[in-house]
């Protein structure tokens, strides 16, 4: 007989995927957090330049447009490790009264409706990269593409919508062990 710690729909598969996932979304965060610190050392470059315009240096070309398309790399970065890890905020103000079970299915309600939500900013971010490639726009000042940004947010935006996927499954069988493990 399976104990009530293995209930659920392939319980050890899902452990094993879980580590997988799990290696793969802090290893994107730590990428997301290196192109953080890349933006702010950018930034400080450019600020610094500027208050040396006197001797010749100013700020580094198209910074802004660098620091937009960053963040939104850095963003889909780490939005599969946040997910991974239940960092996203909640409200437990009335959940926290309810028995673990239904916490649990609630939870996995939520990881559906994020799943639903991350799937289609997956797709529409796809469709939206190969639109600007399309019809080649480019940023005002340094000319970039503006597909980059998509094809360089695009894998992050993917993993989050699988990282999701998983969660469902993950407290789905949370649901059927009658609580969440944490």
């Amino acid at each position: 007989m399976v104990g009530t710690s293995q209930a659920g729909i392939a319980p050890e598969l899902e452990a094993l995927v879980g580590q997988a996932l799990g290696r793969a979304a802090r290893a994107l965060a730590f990428a997301g957090g290196l192109v953080l610190t890349a933006i702010a050392v950018m930034t400080v470059l450019s600020i610094f330049g500027r208050s040396l315009v006197f001797a010749g240096l100013g700020p580094i070309p198209g910074d802004f447009e660098l620091v937009e398309a960053g963040c939104a790399v850095a963003v889909f970065a780490f939005l599969p490790w946040c997910q991974f890890r239940r960092g996203h905020v909640t409200v437990d103000v009335f959940v926290s009264r309810l028995s673990p079970r239904v916490q649990a299915f609630l939870a996995m309600v939520g990881n559906g409706a994020l799943s639903i939500a991350a799937c289609l900013i997956a797709w529409r971010l796809w469709f939206g990269m190969l639109d600007k490639f399309a019809y080649g726009e480019t940023t005002m000042i340094l000319g970039m593409k503006l597909g980059y940004s998509y094809a360089a947010a695009f894998p992050g935006a993917a993993f989050f919508a699988l990282v999701c996927l998983y969660t469902v499954w993950r407290s789905l069988n949370e649901t059927i062990r009658g609580h969440e493990v944490r």
